[in-house]
């Protein structure tokens, strides 16, 4: 007697592939006893397309789930003697071979202990990629086929084996299997019950084996998103992920649950990063709500796993073995980090191309003769040899003279390696977790106690050293060596594309090589470098990568428009917390060109993709700076929002040091001041050819902005407790200077254009050797004696004539500060506070920009004059053991406090310096702060803003699909 066999199709809206499964349905090669169809909602023509071929559909509404569909189908089927013995499941894109039935049933007649059987799955509609011959799930939740991306089928897996499970899609099944095990779980309204129900009956001691003889079609609708049902939305991944999560914690053993439980906690986290690296920010937050699910219903996993438990027979190893192995997921993972380093690649690549064929078409007959080079049969010796590389690279005179100029930077930046300091360069802390510590206090234990908020730029410089094993020293070194060929290799990229935006050819490369040599020397001889001035060399290092990245604002693609805005807004950040009045420049500038834009092309600029990528690169910087400047301004330090980096006093620009690129305070730190006037001059004689006047102007109009935004803020004064001082001039000065050599790169391109004739003749040779003498002798200068400060002069030092005891007391246990007086009553006193390790590289800017303490002043003030119990009380809450004047002390001071009666005398070295210790222990009460909840609250909208932009930065590595 022939086995019986029953067919159970469910549809949705399945219209598009419902002819095609029909057809494969009537032409199965075995018989099908009885066909029961269920329709669950459609809103197409399915019922009718279900009758016309098998007689009655059962229509039930759109929320009814797969496993309740089957259900329904089996309550159809009965228990009757003559209800079938098997039951196959078809879904509505499914569609079978003639012979998959008959090589299913052959299967079953062949191994009798099976009880659930399964097809090969090929991709429809192009039929001959593979799917799926069994699958599994492995300990991270993943769907697990065995099989290669995109393989096709050639016969090499045809054979029958046992699996853990098969899909749901062409499953023969065993009736009273079905019905032993209760059917699918309702749990799993859609995806992942075909993995749970094979688990289930392999723990239950039955067999599954697929059978590649019988083929099935599956168009894989749902899971693709080319259909949409009330149960799975929008959120596909979601449904699947949150499915794969379940099916794990209810079938796993009990010693393997808290385990499976972390280890899919700590798995999301990693995928999680993984989408938001490849820009998959949706489906990084389908990932975390799936999880969130599963961990807020622990009753519906309990429930499952004492459904579960009653019916466990198998051998856990005879289970476990249908598993795949421990280390797959980690291969998956180095998978993913190749896809995404081919995709970068990839990208590269693509550019480089689309770059080298439309240079290619405008020139014709070049491209013409290349490619019948090409197509020409090579012999052996012209094939290019491995180190061919090296053959063209000392060949090409200008990419050695691009790396001579270059070294040339290094040894001239030979004072950075080493311990840096001097000038206006405070010494670095003793390792990264000092800098660590300052971005992440609330409240700094500096002096008499601030709250006022690190410097921005002690974030990158703290992610610099822990990248360099917490080298705070050799983070500095970086930044000051690295800092001149970075700019120059920025500054000739930015000067390439550039020059393409005037001629497809470009601009010459000695030209380039040139501007690129003139603006990177900018930060030396301006006084900057050799005064250690940080905010002019990292804004120098950066504006052309920022530029070029502005650029993109122009590209016909919305997609490559947004990704330059999230570039340039990360890097203008960047540049912003080592040079604080770039946003404002920035924000100016752009204003200025949104207002010619709407003048110019009001129509283009009604679309957001048009203004929505300059204004979203202007927003960056705020929000990624948000634990700066709000803070900043909270506690009254707001003349902290416009200080470059540095020790005061700090250098200042005029508008005529601006054009010259010189600091008035480190002149004589910079080259000579004739040097300056070259690029000015240059930019002047840029103005005479036609061609290139305009870009020219433009040019002349960011550096006028430029100068006047420098301009306004030199005339606010900063005030502060150490003084009063002017805005920063880092980036302005760098920015007139590099706009001026962009004015001047593209006025020499425009004259050799427009041809050197005339009395154009003389004035090209002028500006050829005006430009060589400021570029070259720059360079010279750099090299010979552009050290300046540099490791040679430390600064003032605050603890000069402070004991070392004292000293190491104060670093190791910053409660028992030192407090130092110097002067005397009749030329005035001034007072410091020693703590930790006294002032560093991001404290020197906290302490100048925190508020002058006046209670504080008057208790100093007090012991000066009349010291008594309660003077030294307040000292003692303050933190305050020690007491120091150093040689040479006021007598007068001196002999009021040993009068006091509350001190002690203490050791020193120097006969003149006079030390004193409290008897009074410190307490430090007034010195220790609260943590605030703002600050924490700024640093994680930090820390998720530069996730969110960073991920933003990347491009596209996958096209959504077209649903």
């Amino acid at each position: 007697m022939h086995p019986t066999v029953a067919l159970v199709l469910v549809s949705h809206d399945g219209a598009g592939w419902l002819p095609t499964v029909i057809d494969g349905v009537r032409a199965q090669q075995a018989p099908i006893a009885r066909v029961v169809a269920v329709d669950t909602g459609s809103k197409d023509e399915s019922p009718e397309l279900l009758e016309a071929a098998f007689g009655t559909v059962t229509r039930v509404s759109g929320r009814t789930t797969f496993p309740q569909a089957i259900d329904l189908a089996l309550e159809a089927l009965g228990d009757g003697p003559d209800a079938p013995d098997w039951v196959w499941l078809l879904h509505d894109d499914s569609t079978p071979d003639p012979g998959a039935l008959a090589a299913l049933l052959a299967c079953a007649e062949d191994h009798p202990e099976a009880d659930v059987l399964g097809p090969k799955l090929r991709e429809w509609p192009s039929l001959r990629r593979l799917l799926e011959l069994g699958v599994t799930i492995s300990g991270t939740g993943r769907r697990e086929t065995g099989l290669e991306r995109a393989e096709y089928d050639q016969g090499q897996h045809d054979q029958v084996k046992q699996v853990l499970a098969v899909n749901t899609a062409g499953m023969l099944v065993r009736r009273r299997l079905l019905r032993d095990l209760d059917g699918l779980d309702k749990a799993l309204p859609m995806f992942g019950n075909d993995i749970d129900f094979g688990w289930r009956a392999a723990n239950a001691g039955h067999t599954t084996l697929v059978v590649p003889e019988a083929v099935v079609f599956h168009a894989e609708a749902a899971h693709r998103g080319v259909r949409r049902t009330p149960l799975t939305g929008r959120h596909t991944h979601y449904q699947e992920r949150r499915a794969a999560l379940y099916t794990l914690l209810a079938n796993v053993s009990g010693r393997r649950l808290p385990f499976t439980l972390v280890r899919l906690a700590l798995g999301t986290l990693l995928r999680m990063i993984g989408f938001l690296c490849v820009r998959e920010v949706g489906t990084a937050l389908d990932e975390l709500a799936a999880l969130l699910n599963v961990c807020a219903k622990p009753g519906a996993v309990r429930a499952g796993r004492r459904a579960r438990a009653g019916r466990q027979s198998a051998a856990p190893e005879r289970v476990r073995a249908l598993l795949p192995p421990a280390w797959l997921p980690y291969r998956h993972g180095l998978d993913f980090v190749s896809d995404v380093t081919s995709a970068l690649t990839n990208q590269a690549a693509d550019v480089a191309e689309r770059r080298r064929i439309a240079k290619a078409e405008a020139d014709p007959a070049s491209f013409a003769a290349r490619r019948q080079a090409a197509l020409e049969p090579q012999d052996e010796d012209d094939i290019p040899e491995e180190n061919g590389w090296v053959v063209r690279f000392f060949t090409n005179p200008v990419a050695v003279l691009v790396t001579l100029v270059g070294l040339l930077g290094i040894i001239g930046a030979r004072a950075g390696f080493g311990a840096v300091a001097g000038g206006g360069l405070s010494p670095v802390p003793d390792g990264a977790t000092d800098w660590w510590g300052l971005h992440l206090e609330s409240w700094h234990a500096l002096g008499l106690g601030t709250a006022v908020p690190a410097p921005p730029y002690v974030l990158p410089l703290a992610l610099l050293a822990t990248v360099l094993f917490g080298h705070t020293g050799l983070a500095v070194t970086v930044v000051m060596v690295l800092a001149f060929p970075i700019a120059l290799g920025g500054a000739w990229r930015l000067l390439r594309v550039v020059g393409r935006l005037i001629s497809h050819r470009g601009a010459p490369r000695w030209l380039i090589l040139w501007g690129a040599t003139a603006y990177a020397l900018v930060p030396a001889v301006s006084g900057a470098w050799g005064d250690g001035r940080l905010g002019p060399v990292v804004a120098g290092a950066l504006l052309p990568w920022m530029v070029h990245a502005a650029l993109g604002f122009a590209d016909p693609e919305a997609d490559r428009r947004w990704r330059a805005a999230w570039r340039a807004g990360l890097l203008l950040a960047v540049v912003t917390a080592f040079a604080p009045s770039a946003w404002l420049v920035a924000l100016v500038l752009g204003v200025v060109v949104l207002l010619l834009a709407f003048r110019v092309v009001p129509g283009s600029m009604r679309d957001r993709d048009v203004w929505g990528p300059p204004a979203a690169a202007l927003g960056v910087p705020p929000v990624l700076l948000l634990p700066w400047w709000l803070p900043a301004l909270v506690h009254g330090a707001g003349a902290a929002l416009l200080l470059d980096p540095g020790r005061l006093p700090a250098p200042v620009a005029d508008g005529g040091d601006l054009l010259l690129g010189r600091l008035e305070d480190a002149h004589l730190l910079g080259a000579p001041w004739w040097l300056g006037l070259a690029l000015p001059l240059l930019a002047v004689l840029a103005l005479i050819p036609v061609r290139t006047r305009i870009p020219v102007l433009v040019c002349w109009i960011a550096g006028v902005v430029t100068v006047v935004v420098a301009m306004v803020l030199s005339w606010l004064p900063l005030h502060l407790a150490a003084g009063t001082t002017a805005a920063g001039p880092a980036f302005p000065l760098v920015a007139v200077q590099g706009a001026a050599v962009v004015a001047v790169a593209l006025g020499v391109q425009g004259a050799l254009l427009d041809g050197l004739t005339g009395w154009r003749r003389p004035v090209g040779v002028l500006a050829v050797v005006v430009g060589l003498v400021g570029a070259v002798g720059g360079l010279g200068w750099f090299v010979v004696d552009g050290s300046g400060s540099l490791t040679s002069d430390t600064g003032p030092l605050a603890h000069e004539g402070v004991p070392s005891y004292m000293l190491d007391t104060a670093t190791h246990r910053p409660a028992e500060g030192v407090l130092v007086l110097r002067g005397s009553v009749a030329d005035g006193l001034r007072y410091t506070v020693l703590r930790g390790d006294g002032v560093t590289l991001g404290t020197d800017e906290i302490t100048a920009a925190t508020p002058v303490d006046t209670d504080f002043n008057g208790l100093v003030g007090r012991l000066t004059s009349a010291p008594g119990a309660d003077v030294l009380d307040a000292l003692a809450r303050h933190g305050i053991e020690y007491v120091v004047m150093p040689s040479p002390a006021d007598h007068a001071v001196a002999e009021g406090i040993d009068a006091s009666g509350g001190v002690t005398q203490a050791s020193t070295t120097d006969r003149s310096t006079r030390a004193w210790q409290l008897d009074t222990a410190p307490t430090g009460d007034d010195l220790d702060g609260h943590r605030s909840w703002l600050r924490i609250l700024l640093l994680v909208v930090q820390l998720a803003g530069v996730v969110v932009v960073a991920v933003l930065c990347g491009p596209t590595l996958e096209r959504k699909r077209t649903r």
